[in-house]
């Protein structure tokens, strides 16, 4: 269980910095008391507890202010509470619900089959040997989507890893400082052709298409390698050097691993 929801104590405190991180400097105590359920008396001696910590500073004049410790506290506590979402909702409530997933087989409602994640996408089939199974909901041909329920086992997937390649932006070079050699390196390595291309930033683009490859995708490229980074997918991320600490920050927040390989010339 992540840490901020095992005590009444780290919640409220969690709770307490998100609304000085929204409101702040001015944080109307008896309002934040109300939606806590709790006393302004208590709010304010969490906020005590805050400031002692490091995590909010004040003026001394009821103003408050999250610190650069304090975001990073909210934004460590974040993480843990999505990816403890992420596994009641992908490990737990599986069991109970209905998930839909490839056809490899002509299939007949109600029987047991094998359930398979290969490169995001989930299938069944009648294959043995398989940990994770399924029962069909309903008949369906090879082919077709089929809905699956009672899931047992654990489905395999290993998180992708995402390679980071830094570009940097037009005022020092842009796509003419750019190794190209290393790049066509990094797009050519061991399974290459399985991973996804995104790119951030027209520099990146324009380094891409010097060497003869069109990114997968343009925008929404930092979200989409996260998301196929959880479904097992690894992924190339050709960026501009200004976007690049944005990047790490959410790869961090989200416990990705990745690599990141600076393409500037010399």
């Amino acid at each position: 269980m992540a840490n901020v929801l095992q005590s009444k104590r780290e919640s409220s405190r969690f709770q307490i910095l998100v609304e000085i991180a929204a409101h702040q400097p001015n944080l109307r105590q008896k309002e934040v008391a109300e939606r806590l359920g709790v006393t302004p008396q208590a709010i304010s001696e969490y906020i005590k507890e805050l400031v002692a910590d490091g995590l909010v500073t004040t003026d001394g004049r009821m103003r408050y202010s999250i610190t650069k410790e304090g975001v990073e506290w909210l934004l460590e506590s974040a993480a843990e509470l999505k990816r403890y979402a992420r596994v009641v909702m992908e490990e737990i409530i599986s069991h109970v619900s209905v998930w839909t997933a490839l056809a490899e087989a002509d299939l007949v409602g109600g029987e047991r089959v094998s359930l398979e994640m290969r490169r995001g996408l989930l299938y069944a089939n009648k294959k043995e040997g398989i940990d994770a199974s399924g029962v069909i909901i309903a008949d369906a041909k090879c082919g077709e989507d089929v809905g699956v329920s009672d899931l047992r086992g654990l489905i395999t997937l290993d998180e992708g890893k995402i390679t980071v390649c830094k570009v940097p932006r037009e005022q020092i070079g842009g796509s003419r400082k750019v190794d190209l050699r290393l790049l066509e390196k990094q797009l050519s390595s061991d399974n290459s052709d399985k991973k996804m291309v995104g790119c951030l930033g027209i520099e990146a683009l324009v380094a891409l298409r010097k060497v003869g490859r069109e990114p997968d995708v343009f925008f929404g490229a930092k979200e989409s390698a996260v998301e196929a980074a959880y479904h097992g997918i690894s992924s190339i991320v050709v960026s501009v050097d200004e976007q690049i600490p944005g990047l790490l920050n959410r790869l961090e927040s989200e416990g990705l691993k990745y690599e990141l390989v600076d393409l500037a010339l010399g």
